[in-house]
């Protein structure tokens, strides 16, 4: 993509009602736009990273045997009155009435329709197991909308949920999605938790992975040398403590959420009465597991941790580009540059603009965040070549014009 082409306009100062870090980089660099407190549209940019962290999440899903769905965002009363649950979400449902006055609700989570579709398909224990998931946008009316992507009334959510037999066919299942969902966590560049937190009823397998960030609104305590970690809400050890399973360290830290997975029995498949027959023929009620994932708080959270002074670090993996190439005076020889990483498959954004300076694309290329610059002008061309330089400011070199290619190769 070239820059004289592209909607990207990025502003040097952070917007009055950028609450967080994420909001004030998103916004910047014109990877997001917010219209309301809570609700953000992606631009090219965020697309661009969104999609690539979509396509994460899906791959691994698909990997333990989830099947992809699409579910409704208009839920209908009577589905929520099977479970008494309308009355008991009014505060985080958006609910209204439509033209012919029927009680209407947007999405805030699909337990019930999921249920209402597996009954209409399954029947036998031959039908089970069974995993289904979606990537849909979600409404909470949530009262505390702020940290950007982090806590939005509109955002783009993963939920899965599994059906079995038995407990023990859910928990062999509910470890299966454990591994995906570090899977998932690892490809994005983040290093998750898996942390024990409160779940009603269903507290005993009830997990949260969160990833240690100071922005973080969670509080979790963890062990310094194995996996203990539980939420501050039902943590029974303070900082400093002796870890309950080894001989490590409590650690007392901050973190933010980025994804839960929990168990939710029969509760559903009960009270709306799906039935399936085992093996003897004998009617039971299918077990349930709940899988969720915020696409839209995973990129959010990215940048929480992931940056700088100057701008945004994105992982190579979910990076809008791979390389920003900058042309100072020199677009013949950009251009050439650009047409044959373009044909090699690498991910360009070209800053072909004339009328900025070189300040301006230098301090662009930071605040947006590609892994790798490449800077052709004057300067380099005497120096043997163009200049290459990772984000990190870690490493800068000159390469010779007809080996950028095959040094980039080696740099990913």
């Amino acid at each position: 993509m070239k820059r004289s082409d592209s909607l990207i306009k990025t502003y040097k100062e952070t917007p009055a009602d950028s609450d967080s870090i994420n909001a004030a980089f998103l916004t910047r660099a014109s990877f997001i736009e917010k219209h309301a407190a809570g609700v953000y549209a992606l631009l090219p940019l965020g697309l661009r990273v969104y999609s690539k962290i979509e396509n994460i999440v899906r791959e691994e899903m698909n990997a333990v045997l989830g099947q992809e769905i699409l579910m409704n965002v208009l839920q209908p009363k009577e589905l929520w009155d099977e479970t008494d649950r309308w009355n008991g979400m009014s505060e985080v449902m958006y609910q209204f009435k439509d033209a012919r006055g029927k009680d209407i609700g947007l999405g805030a989570t699909h337990e019930e329709q999921v249920v209402d579709i597996a009954r209409h398909h399954i029947s036998s224990y031959k039908d089970l197991p069974l995993s289904l998931y979606q990537i849909q946008t979600k409404f909470r009316n949530e009262p505390r909308a702020k940290s950007g992507l982090l806590r939005g009334r509109e955002f783009i959510m993963k939920d899965m949920y599994s059906f079995h037999l038995d407990d023990a066919d859910f928990k062999s299942y509910y470890q299966k999605v454990i591994k995906a969902y570090f899977r998932v966590f690892e490809r994005c560049g983040i290093s998750a938790k898996l942390v024990e937190a409160s779940g009603g009823v269903f507290s005993e397998f009830s997990h949260e992975f969160q990833t240690l960030s100071d922005t973080g609104e969670d509080t979790i305590y963890y062990c310094d040398k194995c996996d203990f970690a539980q939420n501050k809400e039902i943590a029974k050890v303070s900082g400093g403590d002796k870890c309950p399973k080894c001989d490590g360290k409590i650690i007392e830290a901050h973190s933010i959420e980025v994804g839960n997975i929990f168990p939710l029995g029969d509760k559903y498949t009960k009270a709306m009465n799906l039935k399936v027959l085992d093996k003897n023929g004998k009617e039971i009620s299918p077990i349930m597991g709940c899988y969720g994932i915020g696409l839209t708080r995973v990129l959010g959270t990215i940048v929480e941790i992931f940056h700088d002074n100057d701008g945004i670090l994105w992982p190579d993996s979910v990076a809008p580009f791979t390389v920003n190439l900058i042309s100072l005076g020199k677009n013949q020889t950009a251009e050439k540059i650009y047409a044959s990483l373009i044909d090699a498959g690498v991910e360009v954004l070209y800053d072909d603009r004339d009328d900025v300076t070189a300040g301006e694309k230098f301090a662009d290329a930071d605040l947006i965040g590609c892994p790798i610059k490449i800077v052709v002008s004057e300067r380099a061309e005497n120096a043997g070549g163009v200049e290459i330089s990772d984000r990190k400011k870690t490493k800068t070199e000159i390469v010779k014009e007809d080996g950028v290619l095959d040094y980039i190769k080696q740099l990913k």
